[in-house]
């Protein structure tokens, strides 16, 4: 039998899913995911690799409007991705479907095969679907639409042998053992974002770059040792995300370190600095420095 494989980008709206499904695909959790848009900044790639096909995913920024230069990065992320791709996953949020919008982002996408994947429809009614899928096959034509929980994992055991039908022949790309590209640091900084994400108010979080400075690892003892510096663009800022008494900048490190000890195996010290450099996110070098552009 002749070996398939092939780049599966998976694209949509800020909180469409995206980094929750490639988790779930990949069985570990590799992408920061929270309920605020936007966080998601780069490409991320998981690969999925069995006997007979290596799946290359690549999760991608939430479609949005750039307001700034780190915006304008992750657009192209996305724009790039879409080009690689051999199949591409347009996801919707069932419980937050409109048309418009969505009518927007579908008329504009050009890839050879298109998935359409109704995500969340663990909460909604199951009549209101079937309208979503006609509203959205009216736009345009896909070769599957399949309705989907990504959190839960519904619908995959449908998704995974529909890719691998309408993939290409191809060479396998990566070693069978390799999960991702994302070196390990970059893990664990986005997984310290994550955490910003959810704990800090709506003004903060979109401010933010992470960046691990050291990254040891103490065999005797079994131990990772971090030392990671939070970057924000305001003094008052700085303020919100110590707390009072330290208290949220020790809440952020506590559940950051559950995440990093589940995907390094091991046990892990982790130190948690906050700096400020302002407008961060409109600087081409703050943005090369934080990995945000090439």
């Amino acid at each position: 039998m002749s070996f398939k494989s092939g780049f599966i980008s998976i694209v949509g709206r800020p909180n469409a899913g995206k980094s929750t499904l490639l988790n779930r695909i990949l069985g570990e959790k590799i992408a920061a995911v929270s309920p605020k848009p936007q966080t998601t900044r780069t490409r991320i790639m998981g690969v999925l690799t069995d006997e007979e096909s290596q799946m290359v995913f690549l999760d991608t920024p939430g479609i949005h409007k750039p307001k700034n230069k780190l915006g304008e990065f992750m657009a192209k992320e996305i724009q790039t991705s879409a080009a690689q791709a051999d199949i591409l996953l347009y996801m919707v949020d069932a419980a937050d479907f409109n048309l418009q919008r969505e009518e927007e982002i579908l008329k504009t996408i050009d890839a050879p095969t298109v998935f359409l994947l109704i995500n969340k429809i663990d909460a909604v009614e199951k009549q209101s679907i079937l309208p979503i899928i006609d509203e959205c096959s009216k736009i345009r034509s896909f070769e599957q639409i399949i309705p989907i929980c990504a959190i839960q994992g519904n619908g995959l055991d449908v998704l995974i042998p529909e890719i691998k039908k309408y993939l290409p022949e191809g060479p396998k790309y990566f070693p069978d053992d390799t999960l991702t590209d994302q070196p390990e640091r970059q893990i664990c900084s986005e997984f310290i974002r994550e955490k910003m994400m959810r704990f800090l108010s709506d003004e903060v979080p979109y401010g933010i770059a992470v960046e691990v400075e050291e990254m040891k690892y103490d065999e005797g003892k079994d131990l990772t040792s971090i030392n990671a510096v939070i970057y924000c663009e305001r003094q008052s800022h700085k303020s919100i995300i110590i707390g009072k008494k330290g208290a949220m900048l020790k809440k952020i490190g506590t559940y950051s370190r559950e995440d990093i000890e589940r995907f390094t195996g091991t046990k892990v010290f982790l130190q948690l600095w906050v700096k400020v450099k302002e407008n961060w996110r409109n600087s081409d070098f703050q943005l090369r420095n934080f990995g945000y552009k090439q």
